[in-house]
């Protein structure tokens, strides 16, 4: 299938997001409108202790008017990596510097009608390494054990996607 677009243009211009409407060619010929939520690309980080605790962030969120816990996660800066984006966010959220940082694969998280990747890493080899928090960010730190986390998502516990695909992931290299 080949899709070519045509023009695009800017429709609305926020602090965490654009938002753009498309004009594309599909296949067939024909041309349709779409419209894309433009947004920098994401990462999640597992931040996983030496005791085998997973440091979890619980934070209001204004899109489901309540508060979620879900794992360490921050948008990239322009031009900034994923592990650069990675390494700046535990410490920003959780206080914590990694020994070592793994890609443990990403995905998008909104394809209809957005174009944010999001990067997943398992940060271990934890040392205490605090950045400023974001301005806008109240959060509270919470502790949770590899397993009980793994129970709490297969019992629908988490309610943020990312965090879910994240504990998936891990789930791979580290069993239940």
């Amino acid at each position: 299938m080949k899709f070519e677009i045509l023009h695009r243009d800017v429709v609305y211009q926020g602090r965490a997001f654009d938002v753009a409407r498309l004009r594309l060619r599909v296949p067939g010929g024909d041309q349709k409108h779409y419209d894309l939520v433009e947004h920098r690309d994401s990462i999640s980080i597992i931040p996983l202790d030496g005791d085998g605790q997973v440091w979890f962030v619980r934070q209001y969120r204004v899109g489901v008017d309540g508060e979620l816990l879900e794992l360490p996660a921050g948008v990239l800066e322009p031009g900034e990596r994923p592990e650069s984006g990675a390494a700046r966010e535990v410490r920003e959220e959780v206080g914590m510097a990694a020994a070592e940082l793994r890609l443990l694969g990403g995905f998008y998280l909104t394809p209809g009608y957005c174009n944010e990747f999001h990067s997943i890493f398992l940060a271990t080899g934890l040392y205490s390494s605090p950045l400023a928090a974001d301005p806008d960010e109240y959060l509270q730190i919470e502790k949770i054990s590899v397993a009980n986390a793994y129970e709490m998502a297969a019992h629908g516990e988490f309610r943020d996607a990312k965090t879910m695909a994240a504990l998936f992931l891990l789930k791979t290299i580290i069993p239940g």
